[in-house]
């Protein structure tokens, strides 16, 4: 089935569905190995500092003791060097007060808070380009402990799952990757698996969301989560992942983690998105969500979020700078803008193949994964 109202892009999705996931090998985990860790002066009063520290070295990293708190040593001969060397660029910082303070973050949880801002990934479609100002460079926060400090007070005050009779029982909801994955530099810090446990040991009705391309879950598997933890998985069709996710974990991997996941007791997830009608989406999408049932024990506890492609004029520009041979379909002309109260632009795919594609996603979840909640589309 062809998308009826939009171009295909030059990168086809497979006319025959993949293997099946048993087919395929459970290959070890991708991992990021940053070429340089900055340490700011700040960072280096707290413990998560020397560990990545000792961990990056040990991989090879050059690792930096900044004279001060600001971050430098970024800026390359050209744009695109200066993409390079951020994007291989780990810094260790301090959160600020105001980066620490939680922000509604609907539809996805109640609240979110940030163990680190940006990521070593290289997805063409990236969705922090144009949210996040400067080079690319992923800053992890070593303050882990004030940041969470910042939590409890706010159990009972969200707008999502706090007050929604439909997902009450998720209790009050915090996102941990909404401008960064934080799985990817886990075998560094060790600050998911750190907070994890946090969450594992409150009495407080509360619960933790991550979504994450990366599929490195030992410390993870390991960690007392409590069951408060919702691990999420950003998945694709085959195509898409190959051909728009670099540096990230192949799909099978992914899946396959996210099956390990839930074997030790966490509530799973699948982030579909960004959703693509290239050619031959329907049975493309309806491969990814087989495997995806493969990949899982028959009692897991499963959400979906479907998200759909959709690009701001900032974003655009920034993604074109990066990827400027990309294949990525990002035309004005066959999508549908949207407005926001600020007068800002988004463009997303028109109203009809809106509907088909949900309608069609939503009958092959429902077939493959019968027990699976469907949270939202957008």
């Amino acid at each position: 089935m062809d998308a009826p109202h939009i171009a295909p892009s030059r990168t086809a999705l497979p006319r025959h569905a993949p293997e099946t996931l048993e087919a395929l090998p459970d290959a070890p985990a991708r991992l990021w190995k940053p070429r340089r860790v900055l340490l700011t002066k700040a960072a280096r009063d707290w413990p998560m500092a020397g560990r990545v520290a000792e961990r990056a070295a040990k991989l090879g990293a050059e690792v930096v003791d900044l004279p001060g708190d600001r971050i430098t040593g970024l800026a390359g001969t050209d744009a695109r060097d200066t993409y390079r060397r951020a994007k291989s660029t780990l810094a260790v910082t301090v959160a600020s007060e105001a980066k620490m303070r939680p922000q509604p973050i609907p539809p996805s949880a109640d609240f979110r808070f940030d163990l680190a801002t940006g990521c070593p990934a290289h997805c063409q479609y990236c969705y922090l380009a144009g949210s996040l100002k400067g080079p690319p460079v992923t800053r992890l926060f070593a303050n882990l402990a004030e940041i969470l400090d910042r939590l409890p007070p706010l159990v009972g005050e969200g707008r999502i799952t706090s007050r929604n009779a439909a997902r009450a029982h998720e209790g009050t909801t915090y996102e941990a990757s909404c401008y960064t994955d934080p799985l990817a530099f886990e075998h560094l810090s060790g600050g998911l698996s750190e907070t994890v446990a946090w969450f594992g040991a409150r009495n407080e009705d509360m619960g933790l969301r991550f979504t994450t391309k990366f599929a490195d879950t030992i410390g993870l598997e390991a960690a007392a989560h409590g069951g408060r933890t919702r691990a999420r998985f950003s998945v694709n069709a085959e195509a898409v992942t190959r051909r728009f996710e670099g540096g990230t974990a192949p799909l099978a991997g992914r899946l396959a983690a996210m099956g390990r996941l839930a074997r030790a007791g966490y509530p799973v997830g699948l982030t579909v998105a960004p959703i693509m009608p290239l050619e031959d989406w329907a049975d493309s999408y309806d491969a990814l969500f087989r495997d995806a049932a493969a990949a899982l024990p028959e009692d897991a506890d499963v959400t979906v979020e479907l998200i759909t492609h959709r690009f701001t004029p900032g974003s655009k520009e920034v993604l074109l700078g990066w990827y400027p041979a990309t294949a990525l379909e990002m035309d004005e002309a066959v999508r549908t803008v949207k407005r926001n109260k600020f007068g800002g632009r988004k463009y997303v795919y028109p109203k009809e193949l809106m509907r088909e594609m949900r309608d069609t996603l939503e009958r092959q979840v429902a077939a493959r994964l019968p027990g699976a909640q469907v949270l939202y589309w957008t």
